[in-house]
C-alpha cells in the first residue's frame, strides 16, 4: 500500500537524540509506515554556533540503533538559506511582509514597557505602514511578516483539537534577519512545503509556532500540513522530564544495556495506546498506530517500567542475537574492553551455551555481561566479599571431596553433574546448598550466579576442576 502521506522528523543538531526526540521520530515513522507513506529527515542546523557535525552523527546513529529509518537523504536546513530568503522577498513584494528598521534600543524599550504593564513582549508594528524613505541610515533592516491584527487564528490539531489564538497575540514576527539569514519560523514552512510534507507530528511546545506558521502559509497561498502536537514527556513526579528523571540520549540507553526493540516498545506506549496492550511487536505498532489515538495528557517516564519491559525482551530474545548485542555493547561499558579481548571463539561458544541460564535473571545487557563475568575470569579467581565468606575452612575441605566426585563424572553435562553432586551431598549427610554454595563461590568468585550445574557444564571439565582445586584446603 502506498499513500501520499509524508511525515518528517526535524531535530536540531545541538546534542544527542534525546528521549523526547526519539519518541517524536518514532511516532512520525510509525504513521508513515502505517499509511504506506514516507518519513523524511531534516536537520534543522540554522543555529550555526550550536550545531555540530558530531551531534548530527549522534542523531543519525541513535535513529539507526533504534531501528527508525528515514526515506531519502537527510536534508540540511542551513543549505537551503537562499531558498528561504527568496520566499521572504516574495512575501515582501506581495505586500505581506515589510522591512523594519527598529533599533535594538527601541526593541528593548518595547519589551520593558510591556513588562511594566504585565503584558508579554510584542513588537508594536511601528514600521508596518511607514514609508521606507524614512529609514534611518546605518541600520540593516529585518523583514517582518504582516500578521492579521483582528480575529483569531485556529490551529486544527489531530491531538489537541481546535486551538484558538487571538491574532493580537501573534505580532509581526521576523522572517529574515538583518544579515539576510532566515528565522526558524520561515525556514520550517518553506522546507515542509518544498519537501511535500503532509503531516507534522511534533511536541506541543510548538503549538504557538503552528499558529504563526499558518499565517505564512496563508500569505503564500500554500496548503498547511495536517498538524498533530503531542504532549511532552514528564517525569514520575509530574515535572517536565529532565536528566534526573532519565532524559538522556539514545546512546546512554544503549550503554545502559537496553535493547532497541524494548525502548521502541516503551516509547510507543508513552502517550499512545492500543487497548491494554503493553508488549507490541514493531509490525503490530505499525498496524495499529493512529495519530488520533495519541493521548492529550502528558505521559510519565518510568525507568522501572522500561527495565521490566527490557527484561521481558531479553528473556524472549534469541540467544545468538543477545551474544551479538553484548559484543556490540562491550566497547561502551566499564571493563568491556578486557572482556572483548578474551572473547575468542571458545568463549563465544560458552557465552552462547550459558545464555539460557543468564537471561532469565537479567534486566539489562549490562547485567547479562556482569552475570557472565565468570566465563571471562582468569585463574585463580578473585573472590568477592560474600564468596570469601562462604569459603570457610570447612567449606574448602568439603571441596576436596566434591572435586573427587566431579572428577569421576563420565558425561559432563548438567544432568549428570547434578546427580553426582547430590550423591556426594547425601554421602556426607549435607544439604545440597552446603555443597552447591561453596562450589558456586569457587567456580564464579561470587555468591550468586546462574544454576551451579549450568555453570559447571558451560565452563567444561578442565576449567571447572581447576577452579575448584584453586580453592581447596
Amino acid at each position: 500500500m502506498t499513500s501520499g502521506v509524508v511525515t518528517r522528523f526535524a531535530p536540531s543538531p545541538t546534542g544527542y537524540l534525546h528521549i523526547g526526540g526519539a519518541r517524536t521520530a518514532l511516532f512520525n515513522w510509525l504513521y508513515a509506515r502505517h499509511t504506506g507513506g514516507k518519513m523524511l529527515l531534516r536537520i534543522e542546523d540554522t543555529d550555526r554556533a550550536r550545531s555540530t557535525k558530531a551531534a548530527v552523527a549522534a542523531i543519525l546513529d541513535g535513529l539507526s540503533w533504534l531501528g527508525i529509518g528515514w526515506d531519502g537523504e537527510p536534508v540540511s536546513q542551513a543549505a537551503r538559506a537562499e531558498r528561504h530568503a527568496e520566499i521572504a522577498h516574495q512575501l515582501l513584494e506581495a505586500g505581506n511582509a515589510y522591512r523594519c528598521y527598529a533599533s535594538q534600543e527601541e526593541l528593548a524599550a518595547m519589551r520593558e514597557q510591556a513588562r511594566a504593564v504585565g503584558r508579554p513582549p510584542r513588537y508594536d508594528g511601528r514600521w508596518r505602514d511607514r514609508d521606507p524613505a524614512e529609514a534611518p541610515e546605518g541600520i540593516d533592516p529585518v523583514i517582518r511578516i504582516k500578521a492579521p491584527r483582528e480575529g483569531e487564528t485556529v490551529v486544527r490539531d489531530q491531538v489537541q483539537g481546535d486551538v484558538r489564538f487571538p491574532n493580537v497575540d501573534l505580532d509581526d514576527f521576523v522572517i529574515l534577519r538583518s544579515d539576510g539569514s532566515p528565522t526558524y519560523m520561515l525556514a520550517v514552512v518553506v522546507d515542509d512545503h518544498d519537501m511535500g510534507v503532509t503531516h507534522i507530528i511534533r511536541g506541543d511546545d510548538h503549538l504557538t509556532n503552528a499558529a504563526r506558521q499558518q499565517i505564512i502559509y496563508g500569505h503564500l497561498g500554500w496548503e498547511a500540513p495536517v498538524m498533530a502536537h503531542i504532549p511532552l514527556i514528564h517525569g514520575p513526579d509530574g515535572a517536565k522530564l529532565s536528566k534526573r528523571h532519565g532524559a538522556l540520549g539514545a546512546e546512554a540507553y544503549r550503554a545502559m544495556g537496553y535493547l532497541p526493540e524494548a525502548l521502541r516498545n516503551y516509547l510507543a506506549r508513552l502517550g499512545w495506546s492500543h487497548g491494554d496492550d503493553e508488549i507490541m511487536s514493531t509490525d503490530q505498532m505499525i498496524e495499529w498506530f493512529e495519530v488520533t489515538d495519541i493521548n492529550k495528557g502528558a505521559a510519565r517516564f518510568d525507568i522501572a517500567k522500561l527495565e521490566a519491559l527490557n527484561a521481558h525482551y531479553i528473556r524472549q530474545a534469541d540467544d545468538a542475537y543477545l551474544v551479538e548485542r553484548i559484543e556490540a555493547l562491550l566497547p561502551e561499558i566499564e571493563g568491556g574492553a578486557a572482556i572483548a579481548g578474551r572473547l575468542d571463539d571458545d568463549r563465544r561458544g560458552q557465552l552462547l551455551a550459558a545464555m539460557p541460564g543468564l537471561k532469565e535473571r537479567a534486566r539489562t545487557l549490562v547485567q547479562l555481561v556482569d552475570s557472565a563475568g565468570y566465563l571471562f575470569a582468569v585463574r585463580p579467581l578473585a573472590l568477592d566479599e560474600k564468596a570469601a565468606g562462604i569459603l570457610t575452612e570447612d567449606a574448602r575441605a568439603m571441596l576436596t571431596g566434591a572435586h573427587a566426585a566431579l572428577s569421576a563424572v563420565g558425561t559432563w553435562d548438567a544432568d549428570h553433574l547434578d546427580a553426582a553432586v547430590r550423591a556426594f551431598a547425601e554421602s556426607q549427610e549435607l544439604k545440597l546448598g552446603k555443597v552447591a554454595q561453596p562450589l558456586r563461590a569457587a567456580l564464579t568468585g561470587r555468591a550468586t550466579s546462574p544454576g551451579v550445574f549450568d555453570v559447571l557444564a558451560v565452563l567444561g571439565r578442565e576449567e571447572s576442576l581447576g577452579r575448584i582445586a584453586d580453592q581447596m584446603a
